[in-house]
């Protein structure tokens, strides 16, 4: 990628180059006055010990002057020594560290130009005055001589010093005034530099606050509304400097912002419209499975659910017609409003137009005789048959959307399921009223009709000994069995009605089995033992009533001619739904060699056994009576269809 390079109009009107200049001039005013301040006191540093020592200059010019006074007046070579002393003294000043340092920092020209007119005066006027006066006193002249000769040397020294003295004190003033000078000079950069600085900074706070505070404030705000949601807000500041870049580059996201914002609610209320379409699917379907669900297929049923179709999709009416394509003949089951142009003369057969090839079309004038020019036909068929049509009237120019077309086909597909779940649960009725029947033709045919048979064979036998004029007692003998065969018949008969009223609750098979121990128990008075370890076996209802009347059955045995005083009920199933029933009891035993009228009730229970795929054994019990043992497999009960077994009995 190439990289862009800042434009030269761009870095000039740079804020960090602003704020460069600007803090890169506040430094160099500062080392300016810094530096001129430590220069101006280092060239300034002596000149008090220059003026002071100067200043000694002009006392020590009067002294030698007293001096002289006074050596002229002894003439003695102490005052001779003393003069010399005052003035070596004085030379000493004259070249001392102090005025010279000052004149060795390159001072003003007049300082030069004082010192050296004080230095030629002293060396070529007040020196050799001041070198004869000490070779006089000390050359051995006669007193009288030498006192005019030092007279004439003290007026001519007296007469130089004041001028002497004069210039020594305009070296003292010029010294002074170049110190004031330097000071002023300080002052001055002083001013100057600080004039500069608080210049510097007014401009700063001016160039801050248009530049950079303002577009800062700015940029704020702006920054505010867009978090606010509010991207119309674009910034004012759009100059060449960071700041205005920055406000540009601003603007322009914010315009890439709200055309995404844009977008965004564009694709959020086309994603809300989905979601209210689907919820709207969603209510639809959920209606119409409540509706075929809970209800039979009745015509009210369907218009109710024709209704819905028109609500949720906004569509004029609705009818379900039922039939098979090609079919001569229809039904129009439920309609909303007649869509048919002669409604006086419309019939069944009528609607068989309406059930075009078993798929889905729009219907036009010309193939159908409607009033409405936008009908749609939607078959209504599962996988194995079409059971009919639904057809939809649709409003003047609405076409529909593909969601709209493939709910209707849903709902079609729900009714076609729910006329199909109606015509199996017919059928199963059907069966089931069969299966009913046969079960008790079946029960009809092993306990009543072979009493009624046996009974047919008695009566046969009293006639015959009638007839033969048999005696009193083999006539009652045979009238007594006709008694007992009733009684068993007129009890079978209870017994059977018992077995076809039985029902097994909501409760379960365990509930069931105990009411009819509990029963067994109240009805014969002895202790029935009941052990139920069947667990979660699970049984079909035509399996539940055989173990039942299996177990019914051998307590009634139990109580009628075993004679015990204790029986004991046993279930158990395993983990692989193999069941054990046993009914064990303490009585006298069975005698399975004597009259099967007497025990008609095993091969019936043989029967219920076979039926439930297991086996029936009766056998004496550990404690001395009759052993009844059941055992099947949970899951592989009712082999044998009843409809088959109903065939082969009865042809």
């Amino acid at each position: 990628m190439k990289q862009l390079r800042p434009q030269p109009k761009a870095i000039q009107k740079s804020l960090l180059l602003w704020v460069g200049i600007a803090v890169a001039t506040l430094f160099i005013l500062a080392v300016i006055g810094t530096v001129s301040s430590l220069t101006i006191a280092e060239t300034n540093e002596g000149y008090a010990a220059a003026i002071n020592q100067a200043g000694t200059l002009r006392m020590q010019s009067y002294r030698i002057a007293s001096s002289l006074v006074h050596g002229t007046t002894s003439g003695s070579k102490d005052s001779a020594l003393r003069t010399r002393q005052l003035v070596a003294e004085f030379e000493q000043r004259l070249s001392s560290p102090r005025i010279h340092s000052v004149l060795s920092k390159q001072p003003s020209k007049r300082v030069r130009e004082a010192y050296r007119i004080v230095e030629d005066k002293w060396k070529k006027q007040m020196q050799p005055i001041m070198h004869n006066y000490v070779k006089m006193v000390s050359g051995g002249f006669d007193k009288a001589d030498l006192g005019s000769r030092l007279s004439v040397l003290h007026r001519f020294y007296l007469s130089k010093v004041d001028s002497f003295v004069d210039d020594i004190h305009h070296f003292v003033k010029v010294l002074e005034l170049d110190a004031e000078e330097k000071i002023q000079q300080l002052r001055f950069i002083q001013i100057i530099v600080l004039a500069l600085t608080l210049i510097i900074a007014v401009v700063s706070v001016f160039l801050t606050q248009r530049r950079l505070l303002r577009p800062l404030h700015d940029l704020q705000v702006c920054a505010t509304a867009a978090r606010r949601g509010d991207f119309s807000i674009r910034s004012k500041h759009t100059s060449e400097d960071e700041l205005g870049q920055l406000g540009a580059a601003f603007n322009v996201m914010a315009e890439d912002l709200s055309k995404i914002y844009a977008d965004l609610e564009d694709r959020v209320k086309a994603k809300t419209a989905d979601l209210e379409r689907s919820n709207r699917s969603l209510e639809l379907m959920y209606s119409t499975a409540t509706r075929l669900s809970e209800s039979s297929l009745t015509e009210e049923m369907l218009r109710d659910l024709i209704h819905d179709i028109e609500h949720f999709m906004e569509v004029k009416s609705g009818t379900i017609c039922l039939g098979h394509p090609g079919d001569k003949q229809a039904y129009r089951m439920a309609f909303t409003r007649n869509i048919c142009r002669n409604p006086d003369e419309l019939t069944q057969a009528d609607c068989s137009r309406c059930l075009v090839d078993g798929t889905s079309c729009m219907l036009s004038p010309e193939d159908q005789d409607i009033t409405s020019n936008r009908l749609l036909s939607m078959p209504i068929k599962d996988q194995v048959q079409q059971h009919g049509v639904l057809l939809i009237e649709l409003k003047d120019d609405t076409e529909l959307e593909e969601w709209q077309h493939r709910l209707l086909e849903t709902v079609a597909n729900h009714i076609a399921l729910a006329i199909n779940v109606a015509q199996r649960a017919s059928q199963n009725r059907m069966v089931s009223l069969l299966e009913e029947r046969s079960v008790i033709a079946r029960e009809l045919h092993d306990s009543l009709a072979q009493t009624l048979s046996y009974l047919k064979i008695q009566v046969t036998k009293l006639d015959r000994s009638v007839e033969a004029d048999r005696s009193k007692e083999d006539v009652l003998a045979i009238t007594a069995v006709l008694r007992e065969a009733l009684n068993g018949a007129y009890r079978q008969l209870r017994e059977l009605l018992k077995t076809f009223r039985l029902r097994i609750t909501e409760a379960g098979l365990g509930v069931a089995l105990e009411e009819t121990v509990q029963e067994f128990r109240d009805r014969g008075g002895i202790e029935i033992e009941f052990i139920n370890r069947i667990t979660n076996c699970q049984f079909t209802p035509n399996a539940e009533i055989h173990i039942v009347q299996i177990i019914r059955e051998s307590l009634s045995n139990v109580i009628r001619h075993a004679d015990a005083a204790h029986a004991r009920v046993f279930m158990e199933c395993d983990v692989d739904g193999q069941v054990a029933i046993i009914v064990d009891d303490d009585g006298v035993g069975i005698d399975m060699e004597s009259d099967t009228m007497l025990h008609y009730g095993l091969p019936i229970m043989q029967e219920r056994a076979e039926w439930l795929g297991g086996e029936l054994k009766v056998e004496q019990s550990p404690s001395g009576g009759t052993r009844i043992a059941l055992t099947f497999n949970a899951s592989g009960s009712e082999h044998t269809d009843p409809n088959e077994e109903l065939n082969r009995k009865y042809g």
